[in-house]
């Protein structure tokens, strides 16, 4: 197990295993790509031939690199192809039957000193190993698809597994110029295991009529940064492949977050399991296809118009950083804004915060010094909400405490002009128990914008049971005139963005109180492999954990879900006052400002 590892067989060449063909072909290694179809090693080679052309085209490689890379790629359609091979790498269909034969066959195949990696992303690497005649030299090597892009490579340990191999295939993967994270045998492992149980959520609320596939998608896109919505990326995965792993996950896990979602077992068993076959949540060009097109489901533009109401002048209720970035939101937008705090003062360092975060606007060459006077001489900030008497818009953003909120919305009654819009930013909390609290909850919904609201595009549209049509209306056009995008959602706890963000976000801190990973494993996976711009802790120190723990502890009251019951640790972490960056700890230390 100290040899170089420089052949390689990669046994099942279908877009994975031509993927990880090319990133050993090109790192200098001699490949070995078998096969039984003859028509997939064809493919394998075109493919290869394909994609070392545009790196010559794109400067990424010479010639002369591309040739040599080439040549060292051989195809078969037999293991006995791999007897020479040093390392052998499976990526057969995700069934145990089909990878238990290949592990069979191979131990009458390989060298004694042979290493055998599995390049399951579901199946127990244990019981693969278990069908070998050497389970010390098995092991998992999860790639990530496309695996010449992604840098991620799980490897995976059972309880059989020697050092030495694992020590060996490490290091071949830092030298394919990838990064390794180390993780025990369970379903899903690291990056899998988090990201499957979100994408199984997201199948539910859709499948629920909660929300449209278009804003469940766009919502976690432009709310969390990720470079493909929950379904698209199911779509992309396959949703059968999907079930499977969710299968795998359930069985192990017992976690109804787990248990997959009816909705992916039907579209598999009618044949739509995504892109591959030209429709799955969505509807595409062709099989194989990556165009969406439109079908029975998409929204048309007149079915989401409406008649609202005429809105010229907002008032914002609040004094902190989200109440000053929608007022800058709406100023800069054209509307005259009022902007209410609990005394003059407060409202005027509200207002200052404004003029700074305008004037870094304009150093950095984004607006104008005329359109920042304009903007600021919108603002009129105010003591008392009684300044919101003529508003035809009034947006609280007060403390995310229901009693405040609804004695807020009690005076909004009272000041506030009839046939006013009353909207709410909770994150979190009932809706129609704020609107409650006024004589109109007709009047009243949910404008739940993200931080910074100046740059975030994402605007949870939430109406109650009451909400009226035209109210609905009037928000949905005033999130275009802001230039915001606007999602539908109805009233329950965390709406679309929170209801599939914390779970997930728990789910990794129980990981790390099972030992199972790192912090920083688990924050590299989901960023190398998930395509994440944070990982999970570097989050939830950002959002602060006591924040993290309110909304928790929201969706498990409101689901009554066992899996989203808060973890201890993150429970623990917030009673010893580690709140994240705010205070200088949370999960990883910070220099104190």
């Amino acid at each position: 197990m100290d040899t170089p590892l420089s052949t390689i067989a990669v046994v099942g060449l279908g877009t994975m295993g031509t993927g990880i063909a090319e990133v050993l072909a090109l790192a200098g290694r001699e490949v070995i790509g078998i096969d039984i179809s003859e028509a997939a090693a064809r493919q394998a080679v075109t493919s290869l031939e394909a994609s070392t052309a545009r790196a010559v085209g794109r400067g990424r490689i010479t010639e002369q690199e591309r040739a040599d890379a080439l040549a060292r790629f051989r195809t078969y359609d037999t293991l006995q192809a791999a007897a020479d091979a040093e390392l052998v790498i499976e990526v057969v269909p995700e069934t145990y039957e089909i990878k238990q034969q290949v592990f069979r066959e191979l131990d009458a195949v390989v060298s004694a000193t042979a290493i055998l990696a599995t390049g399951t992303n579901a199946l127990s690497v244990t019981r693969l190993a278990a069908e070998s005649q050497h389970p010390e030299r098995v092991l998992g090597l999860h790639f990530f698809n496309p695996a010449p892009a992604m840098k991620l490579v799980e490897v995976v340990s059972s309880v059989l597994t020697a050092p030495p191999a694992v020590e060996a295939v490490t290091r071949l993967a830092r030298e394919l110029g990838k990064e390794p994270v180390a993780v025990g045998d369970r379903p899903g492992f690291v990056a899998d295991g988090l990201l499957f149980g979100y994408l199984n959520q997201a199948a539910a609320m859709y499948e629920a009529n909660y929300a449209s596939r278009e804003d469940i998608d766009a919502a976690m896109k432009l709310g969390c940064g990720l470079p493909m919505g929950p379904l698209a990326l199911l779509d992309l995965i396959g949703i059968d492949t999907a079930r499977t792993v969710l299968e795998a996950m359930y069985s192990a896990s017992h976690d109804r977050l787990h248990a997959p979602a009816p909705v992916l077992g039907q579209l598999s068993e009618a044949g739509l399991t995504g892109r591959k076959a030209g429709r799955g949540f969505y509807t595409y060009d062709a099989p194989g296809g990556q165009d969406v097109v439109p079908d029975a489901l998409t929204p048309s533009p007149e079915a989401a118009a409406g008649t609202g109401r005429e809105i010229a002048s907002v008032g914002v209720a609040g004094s902190g950083t989200m109440a000053s970035g929608i007022a800058e939101v709406f100023a800069k937008a054209g509307y005259t804004v009022v902007l209410a705090a609990r005394g003059q003062e407060k409202a005027d360092l509200a207002k200052g915060r404004i003029a700074k975060s305008l004037e870094r606007s304009v150093t950095k060459g984004r607006l104008t010094a005329e359109a920042r006077d304009e903007t600021l001489a919108r603002i009129t900030a105010a003591g008392s909400l009684d300044a919101f008497a003529e508003v035809d818009l009034a947006v609280e953003a007060v403390a995310e405490d229901l009693g405040v909120k609804q004695q807020l919305f009690a005076t909004l009654d009272k000041v506030c002009r009839p046939g006013a819009v009353l909207a709410t930013t909770t994150s979190s909390l009932p809706v129609i128990a704020i609107a409650r609290a006024t004589a109109r909850p007709e009047d009243v919904i949910g404008m739940h914008f993200f931080n910074p609201a100046p740059a975030m595009k994402l605007v949870e549209v939430v109406r109650t049971v009451l909400t009226a049509d035209d109210v609905h209306a009037t928000v949905r056009a005033v999130c275009a005139k802001i230039r915001k995008h606007p999602v539908d959602c109805g009233d329950r706890a965390g709406f679309i963005v929170n209801a599939l963000l914390f779970p997930y976000l728990n789910n990794a801190i129980k990981m790390v109180e099972e030992h199972y990973a790192s912090l920083d494993d688990i924050d590299a996976a989901m960023k190398l492999g998930g395509g994440y711009p944070m990982g999970p802790f570097e989050l939830l120190d950002v959002v602060g954990l006591d924040v993290s723990l309110a909304i928790e502890k929201v969706l498990h009251r409101e689901f009554r879900d066992p899996g989203l019951a808060p973890a201890p640790l993150l429970e623990h972490l917030v009673a010893a006052g580690c709140l994240g960056r705010k205070t200088g700890r949370g999960f990883r230390e910070y220099a104190r400002r």
